[in-house]
């Protein structure tokens, strides 16, 4: 059976959940576009398209924390996207924590519960 992903909804973007495939840590949630959907399954490589610079991103190609993709799974309606990854260079956010979910509601305050792993002003330089 061919993969027919349901792309008419939100503007053409699906959201694709990020997950370690050895822990099962949620490590992002990004959006793929039917390319970005492509390039992942041609490659292995997860891919996605940047709503902010409306272009495709290959996770790691700036960072090196590249994430290879070791299972994909589908809702049941077709519109939203689990890959479970292998996360190389142990972060998976750009702010350099391994998990964008690092931060966790305490009360009325948000705390830290997690340690960076990378420092994005010396990795990101423009």
């Amino acid at each position: 059976m061919d993969v027919q992903l349901d792309f008419s909804k939100f503007d053409g973007l699906l959201p694709a959940i990020v997950q370690d495939d050895e822990t099962g840590e949620v490590l992002m949630l990004a959006y793929m576009n039917e390319d970005a959907w492509k390039a992942s399954l041609a490659t292995g490589r997860a891919t996605y398209f940047s709503r902010s610079r409306q272009k495709l991103w290959v996770k790691g190609e700036t960072s090196g924390n590249i994430q290879l993709i070791k299972e994909i799974r589908v809702d049941c309606d077709n519109d939203t996207v689990l890959l479970k990854v292998e996360q190389i260079g142990g972060a998976a956010c750009h702010t350099g924590y391994r998990s964008c979910f690092f931060k966790k509601i305490d009360g009325k305050s948000i705390k830290v519960v997690g340690e960076p792993v990378f420092d994005p002003g010396e990795v990101y330089k423009k």
